[in-house]
């Protein structure tokens, strides 16, 4: 009997034990969570809608977890307040005109609350200081968004295969000029007689100088074409010779 009862006792105290490790180990986990054993700051913000925000969730500031969120609380039909508690050491990187919004960790994870950087010229804030915030993008708002894309996407692609169908059957304008030989013998055609025509006008133009009556004409044209050469090599041996003066200037 001394022996079973020994053996029970130890039993019992190494399962007292146990129990007291695991409570201390989840108390110190949960005031490491919650900021119980560092020095702490209280922030205030509000939302019109906190998006699945929850107390408990951690607060980011430069990507880095830096507290928590303390207390949600409706003060009317338009807001919502939220109270942070933020490490202590980290006051004076956050300023007055730092905004509050929400994000989440991952695609799907858990909510947690950003403090954006504010500007090197600001203030640091104070003890229990009210942060301006931003409004989050609701999930609900993006997938609506991506659904009428795709839809707007399936509807234009569905109209770009029926115009080339249309294209490939020879029906319309375009499909007409790609499918129909005729057309295409006729536009080459059209632009083979513009070319004979450029090349019998310029035959004409030439024809048209040698004319005693328009030789004078263009004779005069060509003089003032003449002229008009002689005065840019005029202009440009002036620009030299400024060039040149203003060189010697710099060396005298």
């Amino acid at each position: 009997m001394n022996t079973h009862s020994q053996e029970f006792k130890v039993r019992l105290g190494l399962f007292v034990a146990a129990g007291f490790v695991l409570f201390f180990i989840a108390i110190f986990l949960i005031g490491r969570q919650k900021n119980l054993f560092n020095p702490v700051f209280q922030l205030t913000t509000t939302f019109y809608n906190v998006s699945g925000l929850q107390v408990g969730n951690n607060i980011r500031f430069s990507g880095i977890n830096v507290g928590t969120v303390d207390n949600i609380k409706i003060i009317n039909d338009s807001t919502v307040q939220v109270s942070l508690v933020v490490q202590k050491d980290i006051q004076k990187f956050i300023k007055t005109d730092c905004l509050a919004t929400i994000g989440s960790e991952g695609i799907i994870g858990d909510r947690v609350l950003v403090i954006t950087q504010g500007s090197s010229e600001a203030k640091s804030v104070k003890d229990g200081q009210f942060l301006a915030s931003v409004e989050p993008v609701e999930t609900d708002a993006i997938m609506a968004s991506v659904e009428i894309t795709a839809q707007n996407a399936e509807i234009i692609s569905g109209q770009l295969a029926e115009i080339m169908f249309n294209i490939n059957q020879g029906k319309g304008t375009l499909g007409r000029l790609i499918q129909d030989s005729i057309i295409a013998e006729n536009i080459d055609m059209t632009i083979l007689n513009l070319r004979k025509s450029s090349k019998g006008l310029n035959e004409n133009m030439e024809a048209a100088k040698h004319n005693f009556l328009l030789r004078g004409f263009f004779k005069k044209k060509e003089k003032e074409k003449e002229k008009e050469k002689e005065k840019e090599k005029e202009k440009e041996k002036e620009a030299e010779k400024l060039k040149e003066k203003s060189l010697d200037l710099k060396k005298e």
